[in-house]
């Protein structure tokens, strides 16, 4: 990509494409395209054919998506099929009609098969036994966006790269407990409980199960550097650290970064979804790039920014 090409970032708004944005302006990129919906209709085909026509994006970053955590996923698995399916559909629909250079497809870790060897090769997508059926609908959608990746290549040539993350927090992310993931949720939670002098914090599951995380900064590195190397192939390439923790470490650590003295309750009646999620990133690392933010570092930065958020919030 060179600094005056026309760059599109579907869902510039969320976490992960606002990270993208501000990658990108740092790095002197000055012809950024990051419309709101009333602007882009993803779902929308006519709105998406048209945006197109109009602004001619030479290099598409499809990172909007319907995503949440386990209690999300559950209540709507309609919802993050379908519009997930609606918005990659017309996506690439456009990208191959108005001939762009190249484009990233963002998948998900959570889409690999719930008993996946560990830690997880790319080869393991759709050979490792069925999908963690708590993230059913949404796994289900990413696994058509990576599909219609590999035939647009085979079938029109049309460049596109598919990194596979593993969970990204961070800047901008969700705090709300319907919408969160692992990571902001137990934040918001530990914040609060402190704030409010509560003297215990319940939360999901046994804590036995073990997730690997990036910061959204570091993840937002990497799909830049995919898109200006010279990898030009839809075949998966993992996102990580390469290391994973209990979600019961986890919680411990945020615990004592928070500074809550009260006690930690487990709900074994509520699901821990896919017992270890852990990916081999040496494919990434072979191509030269390793992340830079370590996990403490990472939870000090975003336990300030929801801080600071939730103050914001008090005085709106």
């Amino acid at each position: 990509m060179e600094q005056g090409n026309k760059i599109l970032i579907t869902g510039s708004s969320g976490m992960v494409g606002s990270a993208l944005s501000r990658c990108l302006s740092k790095s002197g990129f000055t012809n950024l395209l990051t419309p709101e919906r009333i602007e882009l209709d993803l779902q929308n085909y006519s709105s998406v054919d048209n945006y197109f026509s109009k602004n001619k994006p030479e290099y598409v970053f499809m990172v909007a998506a319907k995503v949440g955590g386990i209690a999300a996923n559950i209540s709507d698995p309609v919802g993050f099929l379908e519009e997930n399916l609606d918005l990659e559909l017309n996506l690439f629909k456009a990208c191959y009609k108005h001939k762009t250079k190249k484009n990233l497809f963002l998948g998900s870790s959570c889409i690999y098969p719930g008993n996946a060897p560990q830690p997880i090769r790319e080869e393991c997508l759709m050979t490792g036994g069925p999908l963690e059926p708590t993230n059913e609908g949404y796994a289900l959608s990413k696994i058509v966006g990576l599909n219609l990746a590999k035939y647009y290549y085979a079938q029109y040539s049309m460049n596109t790269v598919c990194p596979m993350p593993c969970n990204i927090y961070g800047t901008n992310d969700h705090f709300e407990s319907s919408k969160s993931h692992v990571l902001p949720a137990l934040i918001s939670k530990f914040v609060n409980a402190k704030d409010d002098c509560l003297e215990e914090v319940v939360l999901w599951g046994t804590g036995i199960a073990r997730r690997e995380f990036i910061h959204v900064e570091d993840a937002a590195k990497a799909l830049i550097f995919l898109m200006n190397s010279n990898y030009n192939q839809p075949d998966i390439v993992n996102i990580g650290y390469g290391s994973d923790i209990s979600i019961h470490e986890l919680a411990e650590l945020i615990k004592m970064k928070v500074g809550f003295t009260g006690e930690i309750s487990w709900d074994s009646t509520k699901p821990d979804g896919m017992l270890r999620r852990c990916m081999d990133v040496s494919k990434m690392r072979n191509l030269g790039y390793s992340p830079s933010i370590s996990l403490q570092k990472g939870i000090e930065k975003t336990i300030k920014e929801y801080i600071k958020l939730k103050h914001k919030r008090k005085f709106e």
